[in-house]
This record gives C-alpha cells, structure tokens and sequence, in this order.
C-alpha cells in the first residue's frame, strides 16, 4: 500500500494517522491486526495513509547514494541537514517525511524481533525522521522537535506469552524493550507516546482466542478515535 497524496485540510478536518506496518507476511496475525486497527481508525473519523514496507520495497539503507554527490567523510546527518537545507530530499524520502508532518496520529506497526523492530522499519525511521526537518536544524529535541503536539504508538505481536515480558518473567517487563522506540525515537523529535498495543504470543491462540484479540486492538483504537474526537 502506497502513501496517496495529501489532502487539503481546508476540504478535511479529520484527525489523520499514518500507519507504517512491516512485516514480510501479508497472512500474518500482525498484519491482520494492523488491519482491523486501520478499519477502526477509519470508522471512528481518521483519515488514514497506510505504508507497507515490505509490499512497497522499501530501502532501509540510509547511505551516500541518496545525497548529492560531496567530497571527504559520508556523514548522513550533516548530508540530511544539507538536503533540507537545498531541497535536495530525493522524492521518496520527501513523501514519507510530508506524511510524517501531516498525520496527527503515527501507528508503527510490526513483530518484535530480537526484543526490537524489524530492520525495515528501523531503515525508515532513519531516513525518514530527517534532521533538520523532524528534529535538529531550527527545532530542538523532544518538546522542542517539530511533532510536538501529536501522537505515536506501537502496535506490536510477541512470540512470548504475556507472563514473560513482566518484571521478573523469563524475559523482563516490555517497556524496558520498548524504551528505545519510545524515548530514543518517538519522544526524541517530539512525539507523545501513547500506551503500546499488544498481542501476545498470536501463534500459539486458537482462532477464537485470535478473533478476540482482534476485539481489542479495534476497542483499543476505537478508544483513540474518541479522545481525538475531544481535542
């Protein structure tokens, strides 16, 4: 699924959310579950980008091949400074960055892996989440960034059940995995993070255990849709 083009927001006055999703598995539980969370997003009033990484093909290598052509050391922050700078951001960076700004709402949707996100997606949060657009340049870090004032969650499957991701469990308490996407990412160019989203441990459900988590990711968004429906 592609970004569409944005949309004027003198003709729409809906809260917006952009949903980054990236698994490789279109069948996957955390492709189904990023689904109904788009599904409820959408009923409740959002409008809705979806960007799925593996289906689009995403790069995740931030590397010299995207700049202009420089001499001496590659140093991809001073190049991304530059690129804003010049308006050299190559087109697909541009489009990514734009929805970024546009969205009320960011969904980053994947599998925890290795107690992390997927390689893909951390590509996309590198060179998306440019510097001097999102973060650095004329902002500041964290409530000086230019995403103060919106939102950001994860909505995330395990392979673990629930009991091994809490403090003193086989694995340890999820935040502690979670801290760098939050504080490190998410928090870093001004977002505020919202409560993450979890299924856990989908493989080992029964369909009707999968359906009833399927429930609560859409009562979970649901819930979103209200509070933005206060603001």
């Amino acid at each position: 699924m592609d970004i569409v083009p944005t949309v004027d927001p003198v003709m729409d006055a809906r809260p917006s959310a952009l949903v980054v999703h990236a698994h490789p598995e279109p069948d996957s539980f955390a492709s189904a579950q990023m689904r109904a969370a788009v599904e409820e997003l959408r009923r409740s009033g959002h409008s809705v980008r979806v960007v799925d990484l593996y289906a689009d093909g995403w790069n995740p290598v931030l590397d010299r091949a995207e700049f202009s052509p420089s001499e001496g050391p590659f140093k991809p922050q001073a190049e991304q400074m530059k690129a804003v700078r010049e308006g050299t951001l190559s087109a697909e960076v541009r489009a990514h960055l734009d929805a970024v700004l546009s969205a009320d709402l960011l969904v980053l949707s994947f599998p925890l892996w290795w107690f992390s996100m997927p390689a893909i997606l951390k590509g996309w949060i590198d060179r998306v989440f440019v510097m001097g657009a999102v973060f650095g340049g004329e902002f500041g870090l964290f409530d000086r960034a230019a995403l103060r004032g919106k939102r950001a969650m994860v909505l995330i499957t395990t392979g673990g059940p629930e009991e091994t991701f809490v403090p003193g469990g086989a694995f340890g308490a999820l935040d502690q995995f979670l801290f760098h996407v939050h504080r490190g990412m998410l928090e870093f160019v001004g977002y505020e993070p919202l409560p993450p989203v979890v299924t856990y441990g989908p493989a080992r459900m029964s369909e009707a255990e999968r359906e009833a988590a399927l429930a609560a990711v859409r009562d979970a968004f649901a819930g979103l849709g209200a509070s933005a429906a206060r603001l």
